[in-house]
C-alpha cells in the first residue's frame, strides 16, 4: 500500500508540482536540426528494431529524486541469446558493473540498468533475480549484470538508497518499444547537466540505403558539466552559466552514461569503435570529461544472426559482419545522435526542487530560441 501511495504521489506531482504541468519540446521541435543525417521515425533508441526502454521514477517528499531506467536489446531471453557488445571509457570515475566481462567476451547477457551511484549494488542484485526468474535460466550459476550510474546526490537523498530491487525489476518488465518519456524521469530524475536540469535523452539516425540502411540509436543519462553549446552556439557563455563562472562550481561534476544500439552487423571490436564515437557527443555539447565525471558508452548490436547462444553444442559458428571501410557513416550517426540525445535530455527536463530545498532550473528555452535566432546577445 505504501509503495502504491508513492506512485500516486509521483503522478500528482507530474500534474501539479515542481513546474511539471507544461510539456517541453525536444530539440527538433524548436527547429534546431543537429548534424546532417536524418533521424529515425521516433528519433529514439527504440528506432532500432526490438530495443525496449522502461523507467521507474521515484519522487517522494522533499528529498527523494531518483529512479531507474532499463534498456533491453530484445524481448527474448537475453541470457540465452546474448548480443555482441562493447564498452568504451572516456573517463573512468564511475561504477559500471559488468564492464570487464563485456570487454573480455565481447557480449552482453542482461538488460542495461541505469540508476544512481549508491544503488548500483541493489540494481545488480535485482538483475540477477530477474535473470534467474526467466524460464530456462533456473540452472544458471554465473550472471554478468550490467549496471551504470551517475550521482544524483545534490537533489536526491542518495545515502538513503531508496531504489529497491522491485523498482529495478519493474523497470525491466515495463520496458516497451516505441516512444518513451525523456527529461527528469527514471535514472535522470535527479541529475544536473551544464548547471541546468539534466535527465534521460534519446535520439537516432537512419542511414540511407546506399550506406547500408542501418539505424543507430543512443540513450543518455546526463549529469555532467562544461560550457554548453547548442548546435555550435555558445549557450553557456551567452547565458553566463557554465563550469567556470564560480556559482556553478557548487554543483557536483557528475557523469554521463550512454547506451548505443544498432541493427548493423558489428562485432565487439567495431562496437567499441562505435561507442567511442558516441562519446564525441559530450565535447560537441561543451563537456570535457572533467576529473570526477565518469563518462562511459555501452554499444550493442541487435542483428539476429550475431546473437550468441548460451552453451551451443557446435565448436564454431559462421557470421557475417560489416567491413571496416563501411563503418564511417555509423560513426557519424553515433556522434550526431549522442549530441542530440544530450540536448533532448535538457530540453525536456523541467525545473526541480529536491533535497534540502536545492533547486535546479530547467534550461530557459525561450532565451535559447532567441539566442539561436540572434535576437539576444546575453
Amino acid at each position: 500500500m505504501k509503495r502504491n501511495w508513492i506512485y500516486l504521489f509521483i503522478l500528482s506531482l507530474t500534474l501539479t508540482g515542481f513546474g511539471f504541468s507544461q510539456e517541453r519540446p525536444r530539440v527538433r521541435e524548436m527547429g534546431i536540426e543537429i548534424g546532417v543525417l536524418k533521424p529515425g521515425p521516433l528519433n529514439a533508441i527504440t528506432d532500432v528494431t526490438g530495443v525496449k526502454v522502461g523507467h521507474v521514477t521515484l519522487i517522494q517528499g522533499q528529498n527523494i529524486r531518483t529512479g531507474v531506467t532499463a534498456i533491453l536489446p530484445h524481448s527474448g531471453n537475453i541470457f540465452q541469446k546474448k548480443v555482441p557488445a562493447a564498452v568504451y571509457v572516456a573517463n573512468g570515475f564511475g561504477k559500471l558493473t559488468g564492464s570487464t566481462q563485456i570487454d573480455e567476451l565481447g557480449q552482453m547477457e542482461t538488460p542495461v540498468i541505469l540508476t544512481n551511484t549508491l544503488s548500483v549494488p541493489t540494481a545488480g542484485d535485482a538483475l540477477i533475480d530477474y535473470t534467474l526468474s526467466v524460464p530456462k535460466n533456473q540452472k544458471v550459476r554465473s550472471i554478468n549484470p550490467v549496471v551504470g550510474e551517475t550521482n544524483d546526490g545534490y537533489l536526491n537523498d542518495i545515502q538513503g538508497r531508496h531504489v529497491k530491487k522491485s523498482d529495478v525489476i519493474k523497470a525491466v518488465k515495463n520496458a516497451h518499444t516505441g516512444p518513451f518519456e525523456e527529461g527528469a524521469v527514471g535514472a535522470g530524475t535527479g541529475t544536473i547537466c551544464f548547471g541546468f536540469k539534466g535527465g534521460i535523452g534519446t535520439s537516432s539516425r537512419k542511414l540511407s540505403s546506399s550506406k547500408g540502411g542501418y539505424t543507430v540509436g543512443v540513450l543518455v543519462q546526463t549529469n555532467f558539466g562544461g560550457v554548453l553549446r547548442i548546435n555550435g552556439m555558445p549557450a553557456g557563455i551567452k547565458l553566463g552559466q557554465h563550469k567556470m563562472t564560480g556559482e556553478r562550481e557548487k554543483y557536483p561534476a557528475g557523469s554521463c552514461m550512454m547506451v548505443v544500439a544498432t541493427d548493423a552487423p558489428l562485432g565487439s571490436r567495431n562496437l567499441k569503435r562505435l561507442a567511442k564515437r558516441a562519446l564525441l557527443g559530450i565535447p560537441r555539447t561543451g563537456g570535457f570529461y572533467s576529473n570526477s565525471s565518469g563518462d562511459y558508452a555501452i554499444a550493442f548490436s541487435t542483428a539476429k544472426d550475431l546473437r550468441i547462444t548460451y552453451r551451443a553444442s557446435s565448436f564454431t559458428r559462421k557470421i557475417e559482419i560489416l567491413r571496416n571501410r563501411k563503418t564511417s557513416p555509423l560513426f557519424l550517426a553515433a556522434a550526431e545522435a549522442a549530441e542530440e540525445a544530450i540536448l533532448n535530455s535538457m530540453f525536456k527536463a523541467r525545473t526541480m526542487e529536491g533535497k534540502n530545498g536545492n533547486t535546479i532550473q530547467a534550461l530557459p528555452l525561450e532565451k535559447i530560441k532567441k539566442l539561436m535566432k540572434g535576437e539576444l546577445d546575453s
